[in-house]
């Protein structure tokens, strides 16, 4: 029983992460209609920000960690803010009422373009992030189960950070005035300018936030594994988690990240040894490619009627 539970945990842990990178997904389709590819470039571009500035304001001396967290976390949401804006004004702002291909490839576009910028600024090395979190696992409920409960306390600080992070998107879309708006311009992006809602500006607002989504999840995950341009391949990850919650959810990026992590997890441990191991690779696309059959619009999706 220990070990199960010591699998669903770390399950969860990870299924906490694929929901922060499977939010940016959520959050400008759902405001744009946009499916932006160009989330993971994102999220490696914003750790690279961070991972860069942390490195130079330790070489000017600034000592104290927590300071040079800040101050770099600070610095690398500006760049995010200001990519954010520099996407919506350059490119999307001249795509409005296009095709869904066209915009599909705009943000491929963008994707390569921010990796080859990200080289270009802030180099091709592996960075490392270090924000103080703890990385010695530790030994759990040793009164309840025999041996324990094995939890890595940097997962689980990473996934209490996502789950604030995702409490405080929540909170902004459902009681701020910013965020009803944001949740008009999803429903129907005509009818919502119709009664005054600038579609311009709420698409900056929405890159922006997924900008944010990005650093932190850029933060987490660099911090993880180190920032390396193979980061960029995170936002795959997500994308069964997209599929599964449903593109226009975010309770749904929520709840289905969390299903993919638990999968994964307790699929490799008891279905791995009698099918050679590897499965927690594909499992997540397997379980996407059978709701696409099933439930193409994901498990809180809208489904989407055509009357002729």
């Amino acid at each position: 029983m220990g070990f199960f539970l010591e699998t669903l945990l770390n399950g969860l842990m990870a299924g906490m992460l694929y929901s922060l990178v499977a939010l940016g997904f959520v959050l400008i389709f759902k405001a744009s209609g946009v499916f932006n590819f160009a989330q993971g470039a994102m999220v490696l571009f914003a750790a690279l920000a961070m991972a860069r500035f942390s490195e130079w304001l330790n070489e000017a001396g600034v000592g104290n960690l927590w300071v040079v967290n800040l101050i770099a976390f600070a610095m690398a949401g500006a760049v995010m803010f200001c990519v954010a804006w520099a996407i919506e004004r350059l490119v999307l702002r001249n795509l409005v009422n296009q095709e869904g291909t066209t915009l599909l490839m705009a943000t491929l576009g963008i994707t390569y373009f921010l990796e080859g910028l990200g080289q270009s600024i802030f180099g091709s090395d592996i960075y490392k992030i270090d924000i103080g979190m703890p990385k010695e696992p530790v030994i759990a409920f040793q009164n309840v189960f025999e041996g324990g409960i094995l939890i890595n306390q940097e997962d689980l600080i990473a996934a209490l950070i996502a789950a604030v992070l995702v409490v405080a998107l929540s909170v902004f879309f459902q009681k701020t005035g910013t965020g009803r708006a944001l949740r008009a311009v999803a429903d129907d992006h005509q009818a919502a300018q119709s009664i005054g809602i600038p579609l311009n500006r709420i698409w900056v607002i929405v890159w922006c936030v997924a900008g944010v989504v990005a650093l932190v999840a850029g933060m987490i995950w660099g911090s993880k594994l180190g920032v390396q341009f193979s980061l960029a391949t995170v936002a795959l990850r997500a994308l069964p988690v997209v599929i599964l919650g449903g593109l226009t959810s975010v309770p749904g990026a929520i709840i289905g990240g969390l299903i993919i992590g638990v999968g994964e997890k307790l699929s490799e441990v008891y279905l791995g040894p009698y099918v050679g191991g590897g499965i927690e690779i594909w499992f997540a696309y397997v379980l996407a490619l059978l709701f696409l059959l099933v439930r193409p619009q994901g498990l809180f999706g809208e489904k989407i009627i055509d009357r002729v």
